[in-house]
């Protein structure tokens, strides 16, 4: 444990932070210390829009509704109570969502051990292999705020073709779907025309602050998990938001603000192996999205555990998270320890990246640079251009090197590394099956070791809808490399003119395209054999960058 953590704890309702005033303290001026003096903990919880400046204010007049969610969510228990007792014959739950929509549940799932099928991709051997899962007992919770998100439409449609080729009528296939959405929506109008249930969610609440929303208790409560306490967690501690001590929203804001500001804006986000599975995953996506642009923002690497690769180092803020209330539980490294229940946890990291952007000065509430990698998707699904050429083939690996860079699969590695610089930092993002190919994620701990500066991995296209704001809007300086694997078994989008591989594809290339706008080096690595490949590429990441 970090001689760090032995000072005042900041303690409020199950939920404590630990290290957060040492954090600030080694900053040139106390970032808490001028909060508590602009009222800026009061404000934030009486919902003030101007506090991210003139720009910001629309977007947050319409955008604070997660500070008290909680309390409006508890009219969807019985709603949620009801449609689990009808559905209950249907047990195995499907979520389709991107980002927001689909991280929160997945944490909770896999926290409390809930039986949770989470399809946040267009992978079209995963989504095959969604589907020819006990689809006669399948429910497909469809969630999208916009109602547009085009990988969960695609989806919806897939599942509703396979009831209908399984016999089923519209009727009896619309009782397998439950859709999750603003009051509306696109999808609202779909579901309606189709007769499925339709839970609104909270208009005032944005994507990846929606966890005590409809988006997060829905898939939850069907999947078994008790969301009512969630809230409770939340109610406890929403009554310490307005306070200049035991706050630990504030304690923990100010921390990831005066690291950001004084030469840490990473954040080594690491598990203290105490529960709470995958709530980094969540955590990555809200700042990330919150803080990233403007060429500014906070860069959260998801790091396996607390003596992995990334996990410490200069420039790096290390913040421990757990279910275990207090020190004792926090990884060694840890700056910052966060321990508490999933509810608090929720409330206090919003609140926490709210106040961020607040001295960050950027808007955390829009996400101004994501459109760019969806519009240049559309042009190359409507275009379908000629497919590129590698510049070398090294066995069942493509190797598509930027100029300048060696055309063999070691060097182009040792390239891109070489290339970071005392700023820089490497994005991994793999389109490929998060099932069938997860061993591929292992890159990230091969890749970090190598080098000094920061490296983060995520899955595509769900990175798209969470770090990829940073990756474009944020401090120009990361380098990235996307791996991509041949389909063997391809899955038409019904009423699309595409298929799911032609959709992977297309999204990867429009990624691409968009960080190449941004002057961003990126090195593609395809896999022309996936298992295959996969093995190639660890063993070649093992023994060359070592």
């Amino acid at each position: 444990m970090s001689d760090l953590l032995a000072g005042r704890a900041d303690i409020a309702a199950g939920l404590a932070v630990h290290g957060a005033d040492a954090v600030d303290g080694s900053a040139p001026a106390s970032v808490r210390a001028a909060l508590v003096a602009a009222d800026l903990p009061a404000r934030l919880a009486a919902k003030d829009p101007t506090l991210w400046g003139p720009e910001a204010e629309a977007t947050a007049r319409t955008g604070l509704g997660w500070l008290d969610t909680h309390a409006r969510s508890r009219e969807l228990l019985p709603q949620l109570a009801e449609l689990a007792e009808e559905l209950a014959d249907l047990d195995h739950v499907v979520l389709a969502g991107m980002g927001g929509s689909s991280l929160a549940p997945a944490v909770l799932a896999r926290t409390l051990g809930r039986p949770l099928t989470v399809l946040d991709t267009t992978d079209p051997g995963q989504l095959r292999a969604a589907l020819a899962d006990r689809l006669e007992r399948t429910v497909v919770v469809v969630a999208s705020k916009s109602g547009g998100t085009v990988e969960t439409d695609s989806i919806r449609r897939a599942y509703l073709q396979a009831f209908l080729d399984a016999g089923m009528t519209e009727a009896e296939a619309a009782r397998h779907f439950v859709v999750v959405t603003d009051p509306g929506s696109a999808l609202e109008a779909v579901a309606d025309e189709l007769g499925v249930v339709v839970i609104q969610s909270d208009p005032e609440v944005g994507g990846r602050y929606s966890a005590l929303t409809a988006f997060g208790l829905t898939p939850s409560a069907l999947a078994g998990v008790p969301v009512a306490d969630l809230l409770d967690d939340a109610e406890a501690l929403a009554g310490a938001l307005d306070r200049d001590r035991d706050n630990p929203g504030l304690a923990l804001g100010a921390a990831l603000a005066a690291a950001a500001t004084s030469g840490r804006a990473t954040v080594a986000l690491v598990s203290d192996g105490t529960g709470l599975d995958g709530l980094g995953d969540w955590v990555e996506q809200l700042l990330a999205e919150s803080t990233g642009k403007g060429g500014r923002g906070i860069l959260p690497v998801v790091v396996e555990s607390p003596d992995a690769p990334g996990a410490t180092g200069p420039g790096v803020l290390t913040v421990g998270y757990g279910g275990a209330l207090g020190p004792g539980a926090a990884p060694g490294p840890a700056d910052v320890a966060v321990n508490g229940p999933l509810g608090a946890q929720f409330l206090t990291w919003e609140y926490a990246t709210a106040i961020a952007a607040a001295v960050l000065d950027v808007d955390p509430f829009d996400q101004p640079d994501v459109a760019g990698s969806k519009e240049h998707t559309a042009r190359l699904l409507a275009a379908r251009p000629p497919a590129e050429s590698p510049s070398t083939t090294d066995g069942a690996i493509e190797v598509y090197a930027p100029a300048g860079a060696p055309a063999d699969l070691a060097g182009a590695l040792r390239w891109l590394l070489d290339g970071l610089g005392d700023d820089g930092y490497l994005a991994v993002a793999a389109y490929l099956d998060r099932w069938a190919d997860a061993a591929v994620a292992g890159l990230r701990p091969l890749l970090a070791r190598a080098t000094p500066r920061p490296v983060t991995f995520g899955w595509g296209p769900r990175y798209l809808h969470s770090t990829g704001q940073y990756h474009k809007g944020g401090p120009r300086a990361g380098s990235h490399l996307q791996v991509t694997g041949g389909v063997a078994d391809d899955l038409p989008v019904p009423g699309r003119p595409y298929t799911f591989g032609d959709l992977q594809a297309a999204q990867a290339a429009g990624d691409r395209r968009a960080l190449a706008d941004r002057g961003r080096p990126v090195l593609r690595l395809h896999l022309t054999e996936r298992a295959t490949g996969v093995a190639q590429l660890l063993d070649a990441a093992g023994r060359t960058l070592t």
